[in-house]
């Protein structure tokens, strides 16, 4: 990477991190482009560069927002063998990580707009979300991969916008219907039999 890449990931960095600061702060909604410019310490033309409207803004910050939940779920689960519970504990190690980081944590907050909108048609998220389950099941990417993945995506949003009474009360939801019904897939089961 050369300096000029170098300094242009740093700012658009510096810019989604500010934007985490105020999101937490303040709440999705309420965060304008001219705030965020000034709490990251540029003009609004450097930050319309990197990203040319909110919802580029909004994409950006939830495809790294999803990368560092990954990377959460990865090293907590990693040890475990078994397929079925190794999502189980994927699924709620996700809902863990965005309900205790209060900038994810505002985009489900009860006042702020429905965040599954964005969240649930947001590659990024999805991309995610299926070199998870490909890894978790030892899938080849079958054809119905990108739509399990794509489902996974919205029970973890489905469960930070309508929370249960508590943690075993979605284990139980999440072990019941989802675990069986991502496992039982035929294209996906005959991958992770093996």
């Amino acid at each position: 990477m050369n300096w000029q890449a170098a300094r242009e990931r740093d700012a658009a960095d510096r810019i989604l991190a500010s934007a985490a600061e105020l999101f937490a702060r303040d709440g999705v909604a309420a965060v304008g482009m001219a705030e965020l410019a000034q709490a990251a310490g540029c003009s609004r033309a450097t930050l319309y560069r990197y990203f040319p409207n909110r919802q580029a803004l909004h994409a950006a910050f939830i495809q790294r927002e999803a990368r560092a939940v990954a990377v959460a779920v990865r090293d907590r689960t990693s040890g475990i063998a078994d397929p079925g519970e190794r999502l189980l504990r994927a699924l709620q190690i996700a809902v863990e990580e965005v309900r205790g980081a209060p900038p994810l944590a505002a985009w489900f907050a009860v006042d702020e707009p429905p965040a599954g909108g964005i969240a649930s048609r947001s590659a990024g998220i999805e991309a995610v979300a299926f070199g998870l389950l490909t890894e978790i099941t030892g899938a080849d990417a079958p054809e119905s991969a990108p739509a399990a993945a794509r489902w996974l995506v919205r029970v973890v949003v489905s469960l930070l916008s309508h929370p249960e009474p508590d943690a075993s009360a979605e284990e139980e939801l999440l072990r019941r219907f989802v675990i069986p019904a991502v496992l039982t897939d035929p294209a996906l089961a005959a991958t992770v039999r093996g």
